[in-house]
């Protein structure tokens, strides 16, 4: 990069940002999925000023520096390549380079190849410094309206129903919140299969987050997969949240947390009847005790 490049500055708005040297490291940066606007001033200033971008689709990644007028060039690193990538990328940092890495949408080694890349950084005693920013797996559950407090990060399931089973029974008793990321024409089957193996839990799908068609379907599993059974296939990336093991069982502090939740979005009445739909309660008991936690609250 040269040093006229290292000193542009940048306004989006009401904020700045200037490209400048960095020190050696491979910078995983964060980028949006699916609202540009989702972006860090930070993450940005890492994108304008590194000496090597690393992509997954360099077509997808010159969408987000167009938008924000970064003019440079960027160098695929994807599941295909890593092996030829991998070790350059890494002797580059050695040398003495900074290199950024970005996955099409979102944190990059979340469910992507990124992974062996930083492991490589590491064992060969460079630097690996993460630039935060959007999370589909943080979003679905940021708005799932279930358990948060524990929660566990399951990826893809398998395509073929038994290896989809066996994995499922592996995750059965993880006591808390599990996440996956699931393919549109897999949702319908998927959540069947989940509904079967875990038991009919409530669960939440989050289609298309931070997009124009932005949408979050809550219910039971079972409900939920007839729903889509019942459908055309769906549009778009997919983030499905199961609630931990024990349902209408579960403590009574989880369930109020619950309420509060659905109530910031929905109203009282319709959050106690969703949650009743969730838990398995009884409608006007939830209501009631909604009703006694906002007075707690006042």
């Amino acid at each position: 990069m040269s040093d006229e490049e290292r000193s542009r500055s940048y306004v989006i708005g009401q904020s700045s940002f200037t490209a400048r040297p960095l020190e050696p490291a491979l910078y995983l940066v964060a980028t949006p999925i699916g609202n540009l606007a989702d972006i860090t001033i930070r993450a940005l200033e890492t994108l304008a000023s590194v000496d090597v971008l690393a992509c997954e689709d360099t077509r997808v990644t010159r969408k987000l520096l167009d938008r924000y007028g970064i003019r440079r060039r960027s160098m695929p690193y994807h599941e295909h390549n890593a092996a030829e990538a991998g070790p350059k990328l890494v002797e580059a940092i050695l040398s003495g380079q900074s290199v950024a890495l970005v996955s099409d949408a979102g944190t990059p080694l979340v469910s992507d190849p990124g992974y062996r890349l930083a492991s490589e950084v590491i064992a060969a005693g460079g630097r690996v410094i993460p630039i935060p920013g959007a999370s589909a797996l943080l979003s679905g559950i940021s708005a799932a309206g279930l358990p948060s407090d524990a929660f566990f990060f399951a990826g893809f399931l398998p395509s073929k129903s038994g290896q989809r089973s066996t994995r499922l029974e592996e995750l059965k008793n993880i006591p808390g919140t599990l996440i996956f990321y699931e393919s549109p024409r897999r949702l319908a089957e998927s959540l069947a299969s989940m509904a079967q193996v875990l038991g009919d839990r409530p669960a939440a799908v989050g289609r298309e987050l931070t997009k124009a068609y932005e949408e979050f379907r809550r219910g039971s599993l079972a409900a939920l997969a007839a729903a889509y059974a019942g459908e055309d296939t769906p549009k778009g990336e997919i983030v499905v949240c199961v609630a931990p093991p024990g349902g209408a069982n579960d403590p009574v502090e989880d369930i109020d947390a619950l309420l509060l939740s659905l109530a910031e979005e929905l109203g009282a009445s319709k959050a106690a009847g969703e949650a009743a739909k969730m838990t398995g309660g009884r409608k006007s008991d939830l209501y009631r005790r909604l009703m006694e936690l906002k007075g707690d609250a006042s």
